[in-house]
């Protein structure tokens, strides 16, 4: 029996929904995590310096390489587990490593990932964070005077999450040692999986709210360069109906302005595009924590509601006003256009006159040229005849005047009529 023939990816699509399992996590741990992007072009990045990069601290430990073009990869690094993922913008590193310091948020514990080797990076750390992992204590309060403790109150979000697993929280500020931090505190009895998935959720939230705050600083920069050309657009469009101004010179200055308004186009759609699908995933995996409150503080999505929100407004805004300012600039381009097209036409009307009046001038002097040509064609006519009649005339007593005088007025008509019918068959 021969085999049945599949689709040439089918495995490859089927195996990509595994592609990232959750980590396998026992309480107490620690998690350091880092995200690298570069800064210019990072969706076009040479992807093989990544890898260089991933080879090199995989060779300090002695840990074998993956597998060619693949875009995760899990080792152990010594004592911890190392999980390194590529993105379509970024590069994310994970140690999970057993055991918690007695200082919590030592900035020790990121020295798994060894400075020289972080300098070394394609491209430059965006996100860097510590996640200590630890089992719940029985009273609530201590858990509570603990997180104070650790992080700064007035940015302090906590909340209790996925039906009472485990209370998680952190302050979304980076400490003197560049990391930001997060605590989580499991109920005993939790599993391993779950665990994972709460730290991943943890890691995913901060890396996804960084990527899209790229957005903020772009539509930043847009708004200023929109803000330049608001005002000639304004101008531009308010001038359209001004008889004084030229219509063509206005018409130049609006292509420049819509031109410029392509290119900013061109420039940020793509990261005002990759901002949204950001912000869906942040908000995303903040409702798959299933929060709950604890002691009136505020939780995770109340944070992002008041601090997040306000800034992804902003770059919907700045994208929407672009849109909005090209749809002008070319409603108005098209505005100008229909009056230069009839400003053309009323000058093309005017040529026409001008063309039928010379028209009509050149077929007067045409009819005063054929009244002078059957003059002139009849004297030469009258002159030869004269010459050849003059012989036969001297018999019968007729004198040569008197032969040219009976002449004339009939070659006259002979050329008048000839000429006449030439120019019938002419038109």
């Amino acid at each position: 029996m021969s085999p049945i023939a599949d689709h040439p990816l089918r495995y490859a699509l089927a195996n990509e929904l595994h592609a990232r399992p959750y980590p396998a996590l026992e309480a107490p741990c620690h998690v350091v995590f880092m995200a690298f992007k570069e800064p210019l072009d990072a969706a076009n990045r040479d992807r093989g310096r990544d890898r260089a990069h991933l080879f090199e601290i995989l060779d300090r430990h002695g840990t074998a390489h993956p597998a060619p073009d693949s875009t995760h990869f899990s080792a152990p690094i010594g004592r911890a587990e190392l999980r390194w993922e590529s993105h379509t913008e970024f590069v994310t590193y994970t140690a999970f490593v057993p055991g918690l310091h007695e200082r919590p948020f030592d900035p020790a514990k990121a020295e798994i990932f060894p400075e020289d080797w972080i300098e070394r990076a394609p491209g430059r750390r965006l996100v860097s964070l510590l996640i200590r992992i630890e089992e719940m204590p029985s009273d609530e309060e201590a858990t509570i005077d603990r997180f104070e403790e650790w992080f700064v109150p007035d940015s302090l979000a906590c909340s209790r999450i996925v039906d009472g697993a485990a209370v998680v929280a952190g302050d979304f500020r980076i400490d003197p040692a560049g990391h930001m931090r997060f605590s989580v505190f499991v109920r005993p009895g939790t599993g391993p999986r779950r665990i994972g998935r709460i730290v991943t959720r943890l890691c995913e939230i901060e890396t996804y709210r960084a990527m899209s705050m790229l957005g903020l600083m772009r539509a930043r920069t847009l708004n200023g360069r929109l803000n330049a050309l608001d005002p000639k657009l304004s101008a531009l469009v308010s001038g359209l109906d001004e008889i004084e101004h030229s219509p063509d010179e206005a018409l130049h200055e609006l292509l420049k302005i819509n031109a410029e308004m392509e290119s900013l186009a061109v420039q940020f759609t793509f990261r005002f595009g990759a901002t949204a699908a950001y912000e869906a995933i942040v908000h995303d995996r903040i409702l798959a924590l299933r929060e709950e409150r604890i002691s009136g503080r505020q939780t995770f999505a109340e944070f992002m509601a008041r601090r997040y929100d306000p800034a992804m407004r902003t770059v919907k805004s700045a994208e929407a006003r672009l849109r909005s300012m090209a749809e002008r600039a070319q409603r108005a381009a098209e505005l100008l256009r229909t009056r230069v097209d009839v400003e053309r036409s009323a000058q093309n009307q005017k040529l026409l006159e001008s063309m039928d009046q010379r028209a009509d001038l050149q077929l007067r002097l045409q009819r005063t040229v054929e009244g002078l040509s059957v003059v002139a064609i009849s004297y030469y006519a009258v002159s030869l005849l004269a010459y050849s009649v003059a012989p036969l005339a001297e018999p019968l007593g007729v004198s040569k005047g008197v032969a040219t005088a009976v002449l004339t007025p009939l070659v006259v008509v002979a050329v008048w009529l000839t000429l006449r019918r030439i120019q019938r068959k002419m038109h």
